[in-house]
């Protein structure tokens, strides 16, 4: 089967009901060799389109990833971007704010870390904890010491969307790229990723006790996905929503968007013009000598 990219697409502007899309689809591949086979060919050319990216110096790609916990994030970054040349990408993980960033706005800490041009940024979790955990757990907002008008709870998350359409819009004017990725996984699917956490000894360190209380509060993170992904998916930065039951299906699926994107960039190796071209045969000349 052929992956159709833009069926996991969220449409600018569209109402948003996690129910309604799927976090199991048949599967692309017909066995784990096939699997290997198509998920090797994907990295293979991203791996020569970012020789080229870097090269062509003009594009900076940043590839975010949000989920719920045992989603498998970790997993499909390790997977999907293995064959890639390390210098050429960047991966960051945010967890808590630390008491320096506290003191800034909720996007400097990721700011910091956006990727240079020519490389691959990759956020395993991002400034959308802002409007994610913080919303289903208000009481966050507090250490944040924002102005009391700031935290008026009836268009704070209005106003951190149009901060972020904003900051990606200006990325996006100057050369930086977004693709967003939420890895959709059902409640029972995460159930039983945590179960084996706690019975595999090798995935122990894995588990931990705010896993459970996390997953209580399921629906209010459903909610606060479904309008961040309603309010913040735009033409020029879009989320795709990736169907997460089956951890192989989900990579290939990621794999083939980036794949997609990078080859719609028009990027290409620098032209040599026929002066340069001169002087390397003069370089040459004095190599041979």
């Amino acid at each position: 089967m052929k992956i159709k990219t833009g069926d996991f697409r969220v449409k600018p502007g569209a109402r948003v009901n996690l129910k309604k899309w799927p976090t199991l689809v048949d599967p692309f591949y017909q066995s784990k060799e096939d699997y290997q086979s198509i998920l090797t060919k994907h990295i293979s050319e991203m791996d020569e389109l970012q020789r080229i990216l870097y090269a062509h110096d003009r594009y900076a790609l940043l590839l975010i990833f949000q989920a719920m916990d045992a989603a498998g994030k970790d997993g499909a970054i390790r997977h999907v971007m293995s064959g890639l040349n390390p210098q050429g990408c960047q991966v960051y993980s945010f967890k808590s704010p630390s008491a320096e960033e506290l003191d800034h706005d909720f996007l400097w800490r990721t700011t910091r870390c956006l990727p240079e041009r020519g490389r691959i940024g990759i956020f395993n979790r991002s400034y959308y904890e802002e409007v994610l955990i913080v919303r289903v757990h208000p009481e966050i907002l507090e250490g944040q010491r924002l102005p009391p008008k700031s935290l008026r709870e009836d268009d704070i998350w209005e106003q951190r969307y149009r901060s972020i359409n904003g900051m990606e819009a200006h990325l996006h004017r100057n050369g930086t790229r977004i693709l967003k990725f939420f890895l959709h996984v059902s409640k029972e699917e995460q159930r039983k990723r945590l179960l084996k956490r706690i019975d595999e000894p090798e995935k122990n360190w894995k588990f931990n006790s705010t896993d459970l209380a996390e997953r209580e509060l399921w629906d209010k993170y459903m909610d606060a996905y479904e309008a961040c992904l309603g309010a913040t998916s735009t033409k020029k930065s879009p989320w795709f929503v990736v169907p997460a039951d089956d951890k192989e299906n989900a990579r290939l699926i990621i794999s083939k968007v980036i794949l997609e994107y990078m080859n719609g960039l028009g990027i290409k190796y620098p032209t040599v013009t026929p002066a340069r071209r001169k002087e390397l045969r003069g370089f040459r000349k004095m190599l041979e000598k």
